[in-house]
């Protein structure tokens, strides 16, 4: 995958994130946070004029942002996409594949360790939010 990873150290957006209630409820904000329960669609009509949107893992087992993720880039939605919480090493190829392009994890990630992550699998067997072509399609095109 082409673009670079963001980590909150040198992610471009400043802005404090707001809730999404906050958010709905006629805020100015250009940032906000997406909780575990809430649901991403709401944000669909707005996605023009948000530049960030952080999408929390609060347990490295509660998968819901992954769908939180693929779901706003399906819609369109092209800007920063972060993951925060408990996010794990070997958790970001599969986060970057649902589209998230920033990352905040709680616990700090070896870059040596994220690298060979991100090269271990040539090929990928589904479509997802990101450009890579399944490999059965490569094969049967």
């Amino acid at each position: 995958m082409g673009d670079p990873l963001r980590f909150r150290t040198d992610a471009a957006h400043d802005e404090p994130a707001v809730t999404l209630d906050a958010f709905l409820g006629q805020s100015n904000a250009t940032a906000v946070r997406i909780e575990a329960g809430d649901d991403a669609r709401l944000l669909l009509p707005h996605l023009d004029r948000i530049a960030l949107i952080e999408v929390s893992f609060p347990k490295f087992r509660d998968g819901r942002g992954y769908s939180s993720g693929r779901i706003l880039r399906e819609a369109g939605y092209t800007g920063e996409l972060r993951a925060e919480g408990d996010v794990l090493v070997d958790q970001v190829p599969l986060m970057r594949r649902c589209g998230f392009d920033s990352f905040a994890p709680s616990a700090p990630i070896d870059a040596q360790v994220l690298a060979r992550s991100l090269e271990r699998y040539d090929h990928v067997y589904q479509a997802a939010a990101d450009p890579a072509v399944p490999v059965w399609k490569l094969r049967h095109g």
